[in-house]
């Protein structure tokens, strides 16, 4: 019996009574979560983040936005119930090859769930969202997200979530540590991450 043999037998010996845990609840069932708790976590990761109220929506993301080009996903406007706003610099994305992106100021976004217990956005790629790309490769991400899409926790989100769909999670701005500690901003993704929780 060669060692790999000997340990997988080990293994196998020592989960073969191993019972399955049992979840506190169903995962189909998830709970809201405190949007306070929300914003502060979030905040504890060096990004923007304000709260509004739905008619204060429009005048926060001219703001925000400004004069810079951002990337405006196919529907988000419609989506927030904005298709009246006008962004002077708004790109549409029909298919923008990662050096255009890399050109661009920012994108702007919705996303699926937010998670209090971790200050994480969720983001299923659906319709306001966009391509993953281009959460990616521009240096400021503007997302927006309802009250009544923040959860509690991880497993909350989990619950919320479609498997078959592809996620990107976000905790702050993309950041490294990677080279002696020294925090770097930017390294993978955008530099700037400025949430808008509204409601």
């Amino acid at each position: 019996m060669s060692a790999r043999d000997d340990i997988l037998a080990r293994v196998r010996e020592a989960t073969a009574t191993a019972v399955a845990p049992v979840l506190e609840r169903p995962a189909s069932q998830s709970r809201p979560g405190d949007v306070d708790l929300f914003v502060e976590r979030v905040a504890d990761y060096r990004a923007v983040v304000e709260r509004c109220t739905a008619a204060e929506l429009p005048a926060r993301l001219a703001d925000v936005v400004g004069e810079r080009r951002v990337v405006v996903p196919d529907g988000l406007l419609e989506l927030l119930d904005l298709a009246d706003l006008t962004l002077p610099g708004a790109v549409v994305d029909d298919g923008l090859a990662a050096t255009d992106l890399d050109r661009l100021d920012g994108v702007v976004t919705t996303a699926t769930v937010g998670i209090a217990e971790t200050g994480t956005i969720v983001l299923d790629h659906g319709p306001g969202q966009g391509r993953r790309a281009v959460t990616l490769v521009p240096d400021l991400h503007v997302c927006v997200v309802r009250a009544d899409q923040v959860v509690a926790d991880v497993q909350d989100a989990v619950a919320r979530l479609d498997p078959t769909r592809p996620h990107t999670w976000i905790s702050g701005p993309s950041a490294t540590s990677d080279i002696e500690l020294d925090r770097v901003e930017g390294v993978h993704g955008p530099r700037q991450l400025h949430v808008v929780v509204v409601g």
